[in-house]
């Protein structure tokens, strides 16, 4: 009954007038960057940053976790509407739901999707709120060479899922982790890869990092190299579903949801995965197949908008119990914490306990006001679209040059974010993805800590890796994450050469 003592002392805190006040910011911002193509809740957060360092903790984490899952809400409007994803996550979305829409379902589809995403991230929330005390639990008995194995696995998953290539993964690892190195040794004091600039002492900060990748390089990714957003949209229908719309998606809301939870707690890339998924799974269970593709089903969008957000909800598992972000946004999120000199852990839930619940009771309170916000305004958000895209981009980049001037009045901060920014748009450019970068320069530091006591506690011998049960398991785990999918890419290519010879 703990547990439910300590939700409730979180509804009282999150449920104060400023922290309402938060959420509900939160909420309406994620849900206008979802509506709005290519942004994503991971730059408005990176964006935003800089802006909420003077803001209460508890506050500011409600602000961007509102963000976060608002986002998610947001995407599906532009997919249904616009056949014009605002998130990756609601891409499977698109695929039924513009279909609906131009059929004049548009209504139906909008509204299965926000009651599904409201479903789904109540009970993902549920499930955060049992499951991270009992993962922090065990997570304490965690040993350095155990941690440092932990932050291996995330390295490689994360590489190897969020890149087009596993190469182009590693590559922006290696990035990140180099940028991590930068500053002062955390043993011995010595300054490395500073280049004599007195303002890289200190090391990068990470906010600086997130805007540069993120915001700038978005924003000129888009002004050079996409043309004009599609002004054009379906007529949109009255928001309701009949008897038999509801009774074909309830079922895929919870099995969406079963699917969605495991892969948000895991390095798995985001939601792109899970949504497919449950797309694939409705498609083989529907009792109306003939409908997948053609006048759309109402089930395609069911099932990928609940797995999508079940998914979102997740990420908060791994994060706050073990301080492993499983996603681009919860790697930015990562960094909030850190710059109000928290990080997030197996002792978290004991050193800051009030922070932690008000941010999962802020989860519930945020999808009622969501569901609120998404179902009669949907006119309103569609509106968003037409903001010319210059002028959204160019007030994006203002808005994230102030913020980071903002942090320690340097010029040179500004210097390094437009190069950070350039750098990421080559990277945009040539398909490397951003978010192991982030990920390398925030657990690279804590890696290295983690493994230098590791070999303190082995004598100096690597053989302490292979010697515990649980570094060793997660050494094989790792192992297999870089070996099985290149075995099995070898079999599918030698099948066919088999089968032809016979």
């Amino acid at each position: 009954m703990d547990i439910w003592h300590q939700l409730l002392q979180g509804f009282i805190t999150a449920g104060t007038p400023v922290n309402l006040l938060w959420a509900l910011a939160g909420c309406t911002i994620g849900t206008a960057i979802g509506v709005l193509p290519g942004i994503g809740p991971a730059t408005a957060v990176a964006m935003l940053l800089p802006i909420t360092l003077q803001v209460e903790p508890t506050g500011s984490m409600i602000f961007f976790a509102g963000i976060y899952y608002g986002a998610m809400y947001g995407g599906s409007t532009t997919s249904i509407l616009l056949n014009t994803p605002g998130e990756a996550g609601s891409m499977v979305t698109a695929m039924e739901g513009n279909k609906m829409a131009k059929n004049g379902r548009a209504g139906a589809a909008l509204a299965t999707a926000a009651i599904g995403s409201f479903v789904a991230g109540t009970i993902g929330t549920i499930v955060v709120t049992v499951a991270a005390p009992v993962v922090a639990k065990y997570a304490v008995l965690l040993g350095p060479p155990e941690y440092f194995m932990l932050m291996m696995l995330a390295f490689v998953t994360v590489s190897a899922v969020l890149g087009k290539s596993t190469l182009r993964g590693m590559t922006s690892l290696f990035i990140g982790l180099a940028i991590g190195l930068i500053g002062l040794d955390q043993i011995s004091g010595q300054a490395r890869y500073t280049l004599n600039v007195p303002e890289m002492m200190d090391g990068i900060e990470v906010v600086l990092i997130a805007v540069g990748l993120f915001a700038v390089a978005e924003a000129l990714y888009v002004m050079l190299y996409e043309g004009k957003v599609v002004d054009t949209q379906n007529k949109l229908s009255k928001v309701h579903m009949t008897r038999e719309e509801w009774k074909r998606s309830w079922p895929a809301w919870l099995r969406a949801t079963a699917i969605g939870i495991p892969f948000g707690t895991i390095p798995a890339g985001g939601s792109e995965i899970p949504t497919f998924l449950s797309y694939a799974a409705e498609r083989k269970l529907s009792k109306h197949p003939e409908e997948f593709g053609t006048v759309g089903a109402i089930e395609g969008v069911a099932g990928p908008e609940a797995a999508n957000n079940a998914a979102i909800t997740a990420t908060l598992i791994p994060l706050l119990t073990l301080g492993i972000p499983t996603s681009n946004t919860a790697a930015i999120l990562l960094g909030a914490f850190q710059n109000y000199g928290i990080q997030p852990g197996p002792q978290l839930l004991d050193k800051n306990s009030a922070l932690v619940w008000a941010l999962i009771a802020s989860l519930y309170i945020g999808n009622v006001m969501l569901l609120v916000l998404n179902l009669p305004l949907v006119g309103m958000w569609v509106k968003l679209l037409k903001v010319p895209k210059a002028q959204l981009y160019a007030g994006i980049l203002i808005f994230a040059t102030v913020g980071v001037y903002g942090m320690r009045q340097s010029a040179f901060d500004l210097v390094l974010l437009y190069a950070i920014g350039l750098l990421g748009l080559v990277m945009r450019r040539f398909d490397f993805p951003a978010a192991p970068v982030v990920i390398g320069m925030i657990l690279g530091p804590l890696a290295e800590a983690q493994m230098r006591n590791a070999m303190s506690i082995g004598e100096g011998k690597w053989s302490v890796f292979v010697e515990r049960p649980g570094s060793l398991s997660l050494l094989i785990v790792v192992l297999a994450v870089l070996v099985l999918p290149r075995a099995m890419k070898l079999l599918r290519k030698r099948r066919p050469v088999v089968a032809g010879e016979g």
